[in-house]
């Protein structure tokens, strides 16, 4: 019996030594390396933006085009904060990717962030109709997807703003006028609204040097916009249409020399020139009074 006994006592004595041999599994291990793990994932993200920049619409940005992105600090109390980072570049072509790297310290939990993105392209503007909000507040930082439109030009503004009052002729106050040159026959409408000269229509027959019908638009009796077109005679398609318009500071905005479907720059002597006609005819057709 004292020999049975000696000897469970020894399978016993063997059994716990072999479990405190065995590896250890103790959870705060694990539970260490699975924070280290996420800890690794959480900066590599914190530190970087990135994502897709498209543009929306036949109008694209030309090889000249300029783009700028800024990771930026909207938040109101932020305004006139430097951007967390900043990247310029030729525009290239679109869709292409785009990466932000940043300081994590420089970010505040409770602040919106945004990428901000535009192109410039001569005297247009590719801007982000919806805001791309990122890094805090739940925000994720990669695969941001930037979608881009063309804005309408200055000039653009100008022809548009000019096609819409023209279509509005017919409910405008009309007199007319003729003046036979030497070398031209000259006819005209004058439109008022409100009192206010809006335009005036003037055809002028050269002869076999052609014929022009042109369209002044004006404001307070300032010449805004000219559209002209030339042509062989008054029953021929236009040869060219030249389209010219100034901003509200004078300054020329719409300058174009169409020719088929060819549109070229209107150079500045010949808008100087439209802008004289409409002087000169706003003075005949009122006897001097422009107004």
């Amino acid at each position: 019996m004292r020999k049975t006994v000696l000897s469970l006592m020894s399978v016993a004595t063997l059994a716990l030594a072999g479990c405190n041999n065995a590896p250890s599994t103790s959870p705060s291990t694990d539970a260490a390396s699975s924070t280290s793990t996420d800890t690794a994932v959480a900066t590599k993200v914190a530190n970087e933006v990135s994502g897709t920049i498209s543009v929306r619409g036949p109008v694209q940005p030309s090889a000249n085009a300029q783009l700028v992105i800024n990771l930026a600090d909207v938040s109101s109390d932020a305004a006139g904060a430097a951007p967390l980072a900043s990247k310029t570049s030729p525009a290239g072509t679109f869709p292409q990717p785009f990466q932000l790297t940043f300081n994590p310290a420089d970010v505040k939990p409770d602040h919106l962030y945004v990428v901000k993105v535009v192109v410039t392209d001569g005297d247009r503007h590719f801007v982000m109709p919806i805001q791309a909000p990122v890094l805090a507040k739940g925000n994720k930082n990669d695969g941001v997807s930037i979608e881009l439109i063309a804005e309408q030009t200055q000039g653009e503004k100008v022809l548009a703003a000019f096609t819409a009052d023209q279509k509005q002729l017919g409910a405008m106050k009309v007199t007319h006028g003729t003046k036979l040159e030497p070398n031209a026959s000259r006819g005209w409408q004058l439109f008022r609204q409100a009192g206010e000269i809006q335009f005036i229509r003037e055809l002028v027959d050269y002869g076999d040097k052609g014929f022009t019908s042109t369209d002044y638009a004006y404001k307070d009796g300032k010449v805004w916009a000219v559209v002209q077109q030339t042509m062989a005679n008054s029953g021929a398609k236009p040869s060219s249409i030249d389209r010219a318009g100034w901003s509200d500071d004078g300054t020329l905005v719409l300058k174009q020399h169409e020719v088929g479907s060819d549109v070229q720059t209107l150079d500045d002597d010949m808008a100087a020139k439209l802008h004289r006609q409409a002087m000169d005819i706003l003075s005949l057709a009122t006897n001097g009074k422009n107004k």
